[in-house]
């Protein structure tokens, strides 16, 4: 196991500013980096377990608060100015960060995106294919947009705001997404996908794991018996392996 450190970043872009954690490890020679990104109403904290991990394995670790993406965020915006799109051009600025640094190895950055942030690591791979080596998604909300689509199908019927899950958001993040077709926007990526999905997920259904594993060329689901949206400990160990 070897050392490393962690460090506080403020990353600008648009205006705003983004709170990021990096964990790099104590080493003069360039590393390959995991850019986590965190699900709806979560924060970089969600991943530090696995950026621990990796860190003292040799590969580097960041961790981020999208804006606006919860009520505990640490970033610029709030939850009711954040869409699926503000958070895509969050994860882009991340990338285009970290690929200059000193120690990163720019052939070798991966992006991990779990429910919603898999949604857009998944969005952002796509248009990243030459910057990004591989995509690791956990149950990712690739169902956001129809779920979305059915309560509000058409654009009158959106409302000004609406709390979900104890978060306020906008007629933005709505307005984004209709009629939207997720799958119209992923499955370019043509290098390594691994997928991990529980057969349990009332959230996002099984249904949406699969068919991702369809749409990429080089794409791998692992299925987690019992598991729903958000892994057991001993899952979340596994699928840090």
């Amino acid at each position: 196991m070897s050392s490393y450190q962690k460090e506080i970043v403020k990353i600008k872009h648009l205006g705003r500013e983004i709170y990021t954690v990096s964990y790099m490890p104590n080493s003069k020679e360039k590393c390959p980096v995991v850019i986590f990104s965190h699900g709806f109403n979560g924060t970089n904290v969600d991943f530090a377990m696995n950026s621990d991990y990796l860190a003292k394995n040799g590969v580097g670790a960041i961790c981020f608060d999208f804006c606006g993406g919860s009520v505990h965020s640490k970033s610029d915006l709030e939850t009711n100015e954040m869409s699926i799109f503000t958070e895509k051009e969050d994860l882009c600025a991340v990338v285009e960060t970290i690929k200059n640094w000193e120690y990163v190895d720019p052939d070798n950055i991966f992006l991990f995106g779990g429910s919603q942030g898999g949604l857009v690591s998944a969005l952002v791979a796509d248009e990243y294919a030459e910057e990004i080596k591989g995509l690791l998604l956990l149950y990712p909300a690739l169902c956001i947009a129809d779920d979305w689509n059915k309560r509000f199908p058409t654009l009158a019927s959106i409302p000004d705001s609406l709390e979900v899950w104890g978060v306020l958001l906008g007629k933005i993040y709505f307005e984004y997404i209709h009629n939207f077709n997720v799958f119209d926007h992923i499955g370019k990526f043509n290098k390594n996908v691994l997928i991990f999905h529980g057969d349990q997920d009332e959230i996002v259904t099984l249904e949406y794991g699969k068919k991702a594993e369809m749409v990429y060329p080089h794409a791998r689901i692992e299925v987690f018996p019992g598991e729903g949206h958000g892994f057991s400990e001993e899952s979340k160990k596994k699928s840090l392996r």
